[in-house]
């Protein structure tokens, strides 16, 4: 087999984890928010150099046979309000209050004030309202009509619409049709779907075919990959942008549950802590909760989403005091200009400046020795911002600001997982490793599991991931006849959708499922279970599995101590392990600190880690 490559790109750094069938490589870059396909291509040639093929970057594109991809900028377009400004027409007032209700700061960025009621008006009202939100700015419009017969009326007004705004012509506004983005959702959830989809689409698709282009300038094999936050991958012309939404920490997720069953964690959370946000999950009996209807800041949409929620707290968080308390973020001086440390204009205090003066980050090996920390730009950050105003020297300010980062994540999973007890924690990201043991402390946890692949873990985890591919058709009853024929019009078109893939439907996998009810009521049931005089949508779920990353044993084998690769001055000095170099059973008792390239686990006093036969850091409290 060739190469499979999977690429989360995130709002500070881009990871990329590779298997060729026998190992895995990983790399990582610095994110270009200016452009995300030059990260994209950094990221390969780094995966290049990893596998001694520095230079050859045709060479290596060449021999990826799958390529699958996740990113930020949706999740990023949606918090900063950065995107194009839409148009909303509707049948009633009463959709426009439902909507803002849910989330009116959010409704207020996309749309405002650029809305308009058309019920019972004439196709050429219709024409002019949608005259009018363009004079008002709007540059994509959204058509979302209630009642039973809002599909066929979306469907007229199509044809009108089309007419009298040609799509060929240089300047036509796109129009997107709610019944057909979510058919059978309940008004609310397909405005919402359908405001997010057209906030995200221009940018992602923008992004998206840039990558894909020049993928192919490159040679590669196979259409670019889009991972989804349902834990699928499809390519890119067949993917909606809201599917792209939250994605990176679905892989993270996928990652965990594979992971946790490996070692058998029933109910267990996990924590990713990257440059801008920790995103937190609760598994129970190993698998993350998943809404049938998401949410986007309290707006519902009309598709599946994992509940992974999000903190403002990362390695890049801005740390300031506010009424004499340490204030994590919410805002993250992201990838540029970065925590001061990374001495390309930043001035703020970080986290990560706190753990570069705490001894746990060096300043030579950090990201794998190739971006050198200034230890002075972070000692002026922190003194400026958090001594100085809490009146306090540099050690104590170091101390509060990690006691204030390691409360507030631990806050968050209290609030999460509530009073039941948990299993373990298991903490990757960049960021995750270092902050570990003193949040799980915080949180009551006696077991952590640091991942070897713990800074490229959503990446990871995307390596985990099937081609995946759902289509519907609505039947006015299950009867027989209804529904074989929508079976032979869904069957052809899975058909077609795989062999764009480049797979035969015959080698996938199929589940038929019958949707009944309606909006919020609507529900999967087997399609033989269904009576013939219900309504609803006969639906067809093709799923391809591909390889995936292979796993070592969970046991650690014979136990022995680990050799001390040396001894950093951090906290007064503690031995440093080098993860790359202990065995499977190697294992030592805190303080000490476990450094990978691209991650160092700090291991706190009254802790023991040793090293799995998966090559991963079980982190146990003594005594527990």
């Amino acid at each position: 087999m060739g190469l499979l490559v999977n690429i989360d790109n995130g709002g500070t750094l881009t990871d990329i984890c590779a298997f060729d069938g026998e190992k895995v490589v990983h790399a990582k870059t610095v994110t270009t928010p200016h452009d995300l396909t030059e990260c994209l291509m950094n990221g390969l040639q780094a995966l290049g150099e990893q596998l001694g093929q520095e230079g050859a970057l045709t060479r290596l594109i060449a021999s990826i046979d799958h390529l699958r991809y996740s990113t930020t900028q949706g999740t990023n377009a949606i918090v900063q309000r950065k995107g194009p400004r839409l148009g909303l027409l509707v049948s009633n007032d009463a959709q426009i209050e439902s909507a803002k209700a849910a989330a009116p700061d959010l409704f207020d960025a996309l749309a405002g004030d650029r809305v308009a009621t058309i019920g019972n008006a004439t196709e050429a009202q219709v024409i002019q309202a949608v005259r009018t939100l363009i004079a008002k700015g709007a540059s994509r419009l959204v058509l979302c009509l209630d009642g039973k017969a809002a599909a066929q009326v979306e469907s007229e007004l199509r044809r009108a619409l089309y007419a009298a705004f040609p799509r060929h012509l240089l300047g036509a506004v796109p129009l997107l049709f709610s019944t057909d983005l979510a058919p059978g959702a309940s008004s609310q959830r397909r405005i919402w779907s359908s405001l997010i989809n057209a906030f995200l689409h221009p940018s992602m698709e923008q992004f998206l075919h840039h990558a894909e282009s020049r993928l192919r300038q490159h040679r590669t094999r196979n259409p670019l990959l889009v991972f989804r936050n349902d834990g699928g991958s499809t390519r890119v012309s067949r993917t909606i942008a809201l599917h792209t939404y939250s994605s990176g920490p679905r892989g993270g997720a996928v990652g965990a549950a594979i992971l946790a069953g490996h070692y058998g964690f029933e109910r267990f959370v996990s924590i990713d802590i990257g440059g801008t946000t920790t995103d937190l999950a609760l598994f129970e009996h190993g698998e993350v909760a998943e809404r049938r209807f998401g949410e986007v800041e309290g707006a519902p949409i009309a598709f599946p989403l994992a509940d992974v929620p999000s903190i403002a707290a990362g390695g890049g968080s801005i740390l300031s005091v506010v009424n004499g308390i340490i204030q994590i973020g919410p805002e993250s001086m992201g990838a540029l200009p970065g925590p001061a440390c990374f001495a390309r204009g930043g001035t703020n205090a970080t986290l990560t400046d706190i753990m570069l003066l705490a001894g746990i980050l060096d300043p030579d090996s950090f990201f794998g020795g190739k971006l050198a920390l200034d230890l002075e730009r972070a000692k002026n950050a922190v003194r400026t911002h958090i001594a100085e105003p809490l009146d306090i020297d540099l050690d104590e300010a170091i101390d509060a600001a990690i006691d204030a980062y390691e409360a507030k994540v631990a806050g968050a999973i209290d609030g999460l997982a509530g009073e039941q007890g948990l299993d373990a924690m298991l903490a990757f990201g960049g960021a995750g490793p270092m902050s570990a043991c003193g949040i799980a402390e915080k949180a009551g946890i006696d077991r952590v599991l640091v991942p070897r692949f713990a800074a490229v873990f959503s990446a990871f985890g995307i390596g985990f991931s099937p081609i995946r591919h759902n289509h519907s058709h609505p039947v006015e009853a299950f009867s027989a006849e209804a529904v074989d024929a929508a079976k032979r019009l869904l069957e052809e078109q899975a058909g077609r959708a795989m062999e764009s893939e480049g797979f035969a439907l015959q080698d996938c996998q199929t589940d038929w499922q019958a949707v009944i009810g309606e909006g919020d009521a609507a529900h999967s049931r087997p399609l033989a279970e269904v009576s013939s005089d219900a309504a609803g949508f006969v639906e067809l779920n093709v799923v391809r599995d591909m390889p995936s990353i292979g796993l070592g044993a969970a046991s650690a084998g014979k136990r022995h101590d680990a050799p001390t690769s040396q001894t950093r001055s951090a906290m007064g000095g503690m031995p440093l392990y080098r993860l790359e170099e202990l065995e499977a059973g190697a294992g030592a008792t805190g303080p000490c600190l476990v450094e990978e390239q691209f991650f160092t686990a700090w291991i706190r006093p009254g802790w023991h880690f040793i090293v799995t036969g998966n090559h991963d850091l079980l982190i146990e409290r003594k005594g527990a």
